[in-house]
């Protein structure tokens, strides 16, 4: 019997969720039959999820758009005209041109989860605007800038545990739906393995934390103080990788100590700039040179001048070894009782020092010096966003950092390991633009980059913010992925200045996507009483599903589905790689669309050569991509030999990393599965920060400027630039109001705060932290309108500890409020033993509203299911009345795990629905939807033919062998 699934398999890459796995796509008749993991893909080696299968679900969604769309009715109807391309380009460059030829800032572009920044933050710079932002500023900026600032690299897309290798591993917070593939291949090989412990630090045990061998319920917001605990009694212990630091951190560097100077807390250097330790053979201060100085790591000593100096390690012991980091206090705080706290840090040196793992390899370092082995500390650690999404959580992930740092154990075996091409300089080099263009004119950077000082933020001369957002500003100094969580606000009360423009692509900003759902629709429908216009004029809204964001737009352009488009997941925004291996992959159309939408790449430079972006155009006014994405892809350099893609490059397709445009480079890419990856040699995959050949292959391969080491901070002194500035000193100063916040959150060695919500005033009515996570078969807002996942999770529940329920007379799966200080919000409780008792959570995103999504009206998601985006906001008011951006304030990252609330139960407990109900919007009906969905039939078949249906089939061709 033959197998009439499918008649041609091809291959590109997953877009379900960030994992960007690979995938085989089984095809009959042009349509999309079936979806399996490619087992030669080096991020999922054939493993796939319900994500990734479903995505079936989505191409087909009968809430994908068809037109683009012209609003004719209120903002938040959605009631608009369908009407053609060429009407909606014209549409949209005539409003984009206005805004250009006036001024560029009053454009605002921010992007959700796209995956493909390099192309709109490219856009957004030529087209003369600074306003952009991505959803890293929503989602783990503090991660991110931690780890970049401090080791040149950072969890997840930057780096990862030595899967094969560890021998003690710790998971921080990591959300279930991100990077899961790897995750769970990574995790079932340390579970399968003899000798390895898995430990969770999670006020929640789901997902991976009910698989873990010791599970620590923490309170949300204290992780630092319990990775602060560990540092104190480790280094109480001697417990220290002391070569490591010598060689490769700034810890035996002397730190200035002159209060009320200009350079208190800067380091102490020689006339050419190198940085001075106290030689304890010489006995002399001296120029300090890895692998002859002899420094000290601790004590006072003089410059030649008679000031005084530590060595940075100093600094470190004084923070980690005062009353903060006592146990006592610490158990108080976490919930975390101080004989695990001491039991842990023990386990933690005994794998460390006693357990090393030594392979013979032979290296040279950056310094000159040659080794015959590498050493490794076999502990590694985990963290996302359950760490990232505090006030306090930018000096969280650098306390991590620090404890691998004061280990030894970074990129080594067994350990963290960066992810090619990282590590970066630390910060990286790439600056971001500190003002939007004059009229007509280009950025002289891109809008995102990595400050270096106070010399590089976005501020004008009194200085105040010239981002809408306010991202690199005094308020926000290392918001290095911008503030999407606050662009809506901002533009709506015209602080700092009013926009004309409003562009927005796969950012569903009106519901899960927001700070607080109300606050996000007033801010799109508010208008000025005085003109009657609306406070924000125009929006451009690119998604490729009907969301709750699509109404509430002026003009809809329509994206595809990601396996109808080219895509990129470049070198030059988040690779695929892993520790071992620099690899990039590519999505190709695998079925043409059948409805009128086109790919938001195609349209954003089709955008740019209609406006004669430079870049976009020809000298003869042409556009330079004349085929589209796919043509940027192949013919694009952001640097001379340097374009989104690393594979195939040069005119013969030889050359790696580097060289000139290829005009067969995507059929190549095609033919090998759609990916590309370069295995590093096993002498170049360890201690890359300082290691001499991976740092001069990086180099040849495009990914650093120059083969120069990279320093690891345990002190970091920009931070203390920072606040150097606020004490008075320096050319760049901030303004009065800024200066006391920026001396309290800016410290050059990482330390702990509780974050506001924890000891306000407001504290002690809310007792209750408030967390939301995706589970692991969803991913954003996407999944819960996908016809198979719904199945999984129609509803969500706020779950809670059974005991805490109890005292509050709350009994399994009563209607309860969820009440904050912003908002409530009607749910449905359902007990939890594995969650820490002053905790609440629920899934984020199940919870729909009504109209959207092409939903049948019954849906539980649009009766049963929540948001709790109701009981958030991104503004907070403290006890003083000063109200700021809920957001971390060194990096702006939206604070929305900072949530406290309060339970109560229901009244009425016959009525089943959730409140608020907001207002349906229009439904969206282009699409038939079948009462009963059994995919794959032209006709309902019954059980009995579906089963006479399969078969083999041997004439399914791959596109390996049709090339």
């Amino acid at each position: 019997m033959k197998n009439k699934s499918s008649d041609q398999i091809k291959t590109t890459t997953c877009y379900m969720c960030a994992c960007r796995c690979g995938i085989n796509v089984h095809l009959k008749d042009g349509k999309v039959k079936y979806i399996e993991g490619n087992p030669d893909h080096p991020v999922n080696k054939g493993v796939l999820c319900a994500k990734g299968s479903a995505g079936i679900m989505q191409h087909y969604s009968p809430a994908r758009l068809t037109a683009p769309l012209k609003r004719v009715g209120p903002r938040g109807s959605g009631e608009f005209e369908e009407i053609s391309w060429d009407e909606a380009m014209e549409m949209a460059t005539e409003k984009l041109r206005a805004v250009r030829e006036k001024d560029p800032k009053r454009l605002a572009f921010f992007t959700g989860r796209d995956q493909s920044q390099a192309l709109t933050g490219w856009f957004s710079a030529k087209f003369g605007t600074h306003n952009y932002a991505a959803h890293g500023g929503f989602c783990s900026v503090n991660m991110a800038a931690a780890g970049l600032y401090s080791i040149g690299g950072s969890f997840w897309e930057f780096g990862e545990p030595d899967w094969h290798q560890t021998k003690y591993f710790i998971m921080f917070g990591v959300a279930e739906d991100h990077d899961s593939n790897p995750i769970k291949k990574g995790i079932g090989t340390i579970k399968s393995r003899k000798g390895t412990k898995y430990v969770s630090v999670n006020p929640v045990q789901s997902g991976y934390a009910a698989i873990a061998d010791e599970w620590l319920g923490i309170r949300p917001g204290a992780d630092g103080l319990f990775v602060g605990a560990l540092i104190a009694e480790l280094i109480k212990a001697e417990k220290i990788d002391w070569n490591f630091l010598n060689r490769y951190t700034n810890s035996p560097w002397l730190v200035i100590d002159a209060p009320g100077t200009a350079y208190h807390g800067l380091f102490a250097r020689n006339g050419s700039g190198e940085p001075m330790c106290f030689d304890t053979k010489k006995q002399a201060v001296d120029e300090f040179k890895v692998g002859t100085s002899n420094p000290a790591m601790v004590g006072t000593y003089e410059l030649g001048d008679g000031t005084k100096a530590t060595p940075a390690f100093q600094h470190i012991i004084e923070e980690f070894l005062s009353e903060k980091y006592n146990l006592e206090n610490v158990e108080n705080e976490t919930g975390i009782k101080a004989t695990d706290i001491e039991r842990i840090a023990a386990e933690i040196a005994e794998v460390a020092f006693s357990e090393e793992i030594v392979i013979d390899q032979e290296w040279t370092d950056s310094y000159g010096n040659k080794h015959d082995q590498v050493i490794g500390r076999p502990v590694s650690f985990h963290a996302m966003r359950g760490i990232a999404a505090h006030k306090n959580g930018f000096e969280t992930c650098r306390m991590i950092h620090l404890l691998q740092t004061l280990l030894g154990a970074i990129d080594g075996p067994g350990s963290f390991k960066y992810k090619p091409p990282f590590p970066r300089p630390t910060p990286p080099h790439k600056k971001n633009a500190r003002f939007s263009a004059a009229p007509g004119e280009v950025c002289e950077a891109e809008p995102l980059g990595f400050p270096a000082g106070p010399e590089d933020l976005a501020v004008d001369e009194n200085g105040e913010p010239t981002r809408l957002d306010k991202a690199f500003s005094w308020e926000y100094p290392l918001a290095i992925h911008g503030m999407m969580h606050m662009s809506l606000h901002n533009a709506w009360a015209g602080d700092p200045y009013k926009v004309d423009v409003f562009m927005m692509y796969m950012a569903n900003m009106a519901w899960n996507s927001s700070m607080n759902v109300e606050n996000a629709i007033k801010y799109m429908t508010d208008k000025d009483p005085e003109t009657g216009d609306y406070k924000i004029p125009y929006i451009i809204y690119s998604d490729a599903f009907y969301s709750e964001t699509v109404p509430y737009a002026d003009l809809i352009l329509p994206d595809t589905t990601y396996l109808e488009r080219w895509d990129a997941i470049s070198m030059l925004d988040r690779p695929i790689g892993t520790a071992e291996a620099a690899a990039d992959s590519i999505r190709q159309p695998v079925v043409e669309p059948d409805r009128d939408v086109r790919p938001f790449q195609d349209v954003i430079l089709d955008l740019g050569a209609r406006l004669g972006l430079p870049g976009m155009v020809k000298d003869d006014g042409s556009p330079q991509y004349p085929g589209g994405y796919s043509d940027y892809l192949t013919n694009h350099e952001r640097a001379p030999g340097v374009g989104p893609l690393s594979g195939w490059r040069g005119k013969d397709g030889e050359s790696q990393g580097k060289g000139e445009p290829n005009q067969d480079q995507l059929k190549k890419y095609i033919e090998n599965g759609c990916y590309w990856e370069f295995e590093l040699p096993e002498a170049e995959q360890y201690n890359r920060f300082a290691n001499k050949a991976y740092l001069e292959t990086a180099t040849k391969m495009g990914w650093m400027g120059s083969p120069e080491p990279i320093v690891l901070n345990v002190y970091n002194e920009m931070l203390q630039k920072f606040h150097l500035a606020a004490e008075g000193y320096g050319e760049h100063l901030p303004p009065e109001h800024a200066r006391e916040r920026i001396k309290e959150y800016f410290n050059p060695v990482p330390t702990w705060y509780p974050v506001q919500e924890h000891v306000d005033s407001k504290s002690d009515e809310y007792p209750l932290s408030a967390l939301t996570q995706r589970p692991a078969h969803m991913y954003h807002s996407w999944g819960s309108q996908n016809a198979w996942l719904r199945q999984l999770t129609s509803q969500n529940y706020l779950y809670i500890n059974g005991e805490t329920a109890k005292g509050l007379g709350v009994d399994d799966l009563d209607w309860v409020w969820v009440k904050s200080p912003h908002g409530e919000v009607k749910v449905q409780a359902k007990y939890m033993d594995g969650l820490n008792p002053g905790t609440v959570w629920t899934w984020n995103a199940i919870g729909k509203r009504r109209g959207a999504w092409a939903l049948d009206e019954n849906s539980p998601e649009l009766q049963k299911a929540f948001l709790l985006n109701h009981v958030l906001s991104e503004n907070l008011t403290n006890d003083e009345g000063e109200t700021r951006s809920n957001s971390d304030p060194v990096t702006g990252q939206g604070a929305w795990f900072d949530a406290r609330v309060k339970i109560e139960r229901a009244e009425n407990q016959a009525d089943e629905v959730t409140s608020p109900l907001i207002d349906p919007v229009k439904f969206y009906d282009k699409h038939p939807r079948p009462d009963v969905l059994q995919y794959g039939f032209d006709k309902e078949l019954s059980f009995d033919e579906y089963e006479r249906s399969l078969g083999t089939n041997s004439s399914v061709k791959t596109e390996k062998e049709e090339a």
